[in-house]
C-alpha cells in the first residue's frame, strides 16, 4: 500500500512539475514559445563560448540526452514491454526538458536583455538616435 501512495504522488508531483513549467511559459509577459525556442541556439553558443555562466555545458548535454531519449524510435520497445510504466519514464524525461528548457530561457533572455541594455543605445541594433553625454570628475 505504501508502495502504491507513493507511486500516485510522485505522479501528482511530476504532473504539479508539468504545469508549473506551462503556467511560467504562457505567463502574461513572459517570452512567447517561438522566443525561447530560439534562444536555445543563442544559449548554447554563449554557454560555450563562456559569456554565460548560469547554465553549465553538462546540463545543456542533458537537455540534448533528454530529447534524444524521448523521440528515439529505441524507446518505443519499453512501451511494448511494460505498456503505462514505459510510457510514465517518458513523461518523467519530458516534464523534466520541458521544465528545464523554461528555467534555461527564462534566465538566459533575461541575461541577454540585461547584457543588451548594458551595452547602451550606440551597440543597439537599428538605433539611430545620438546621445550627448560627458564624463564627470
Amino acid at each position: 500500500m505504501a508502495a502504491g501512495s507513493r507511486a500516485r504522488s510522485a505522479r501528482w508531483g511530476l504532473l504539479g512539475s508539468l504545469g508549473l513549467a506551462f503556467r511560467a511559459a504562457s505567463a502574461p509577459g513572459a517570452p512567447s514559445i517561438s522566443q525561447r525556442l530560439s534562444a536555445i541556439p543563442r544559449l548554447f553558443r554563449a554557454v560555450g563560448r563562456g559569456d554565460y555562466r548560469h547554465a553549465s555545458p553538462g546540463q545543456l548535454l542533458g537537455m540534448i540526452a533528454a530529447l534524444l531519449y524521448v523521440v528515439s524510435p529505441v524507446d518505443v520497445i519499453p512501451e511494448a514491454v511494460f505498456g503505462l510504466f514505459g510510457i510514465v519514464d517518458d513523461a518523467m524525461v519530458a516534464t523534466w526538458l520541458a521544465r528545464s528548457v523554461v528555467e534555461h530561457t527564462d534566465a538566459f533572455l533575461a541575461w541577454e536583455g540585461a547584457v543588451a541594455g548594458s551595452r547602451g543605445p550606440q551597440d543597439a541594433p537599428h538605433s539611430h538616435e545620438t546621445v550627448q553625454s560627458r564624463v564627470v570628475r
